[in-house]
């Protein structure tokens, strides 16, 4: 089984800075392409940042020039780094990884794009 663990969320002041990570873990062969989506209360999960194995970077509008998306391809791990935060940031943060799982070894591997974290709560006091 493969799983994605965020870690890092907290309550900030407008302005501030976070970084929150995400570990993958298990029977994992590769990972493609890792990002971070958030969903806020009544609206929709949206994509806020994608890394490519070969760090090609994503970023949603809203947050360009503020969030940098970075992974370290040994440790299977994402982070977000989060500056100048404001309160419409605030929303429970959740891990995405494209990658193949080793199902049986030497027999089944899948490849998809649903492997999900549990979600980290960031919340952006003003």
């Amino acid at each position: 089984q493969v799983q994605l663990v965020e870690s890092g969320g907290a309550l900030v002041q407008a302005g501030g800075s976070l970084r929150i990570s995400c570990a993958a873990s298990g029977s994992i062969f590769s990972i493609d392409a890792m990002g971070w989506y958030r969903q806020a209360p009544g609206k929709q999960r949206e994509l806020v940042a994608s890394i490519t194995s070969s760090g090609s970077t994503n970023y949603a509008d809203s947050v360009k020039g503020r969030f940098t998306i970075s992974r370290d391809n040994a440790e299977n791990t994402v982070y977000l780094q989060m500056n100048s935060l404001k309160p419409e940031d605030t929303a429970v943060y959740y891990c995405n990884a494209q990658l193949t799982e080793i199902r049986i070894p030497g027999v089944e591997m899948r490849t998809a794009s649903d492997y999900w974290g549990q979600g980290t709560q960031v919340t952006v006091s003003s």
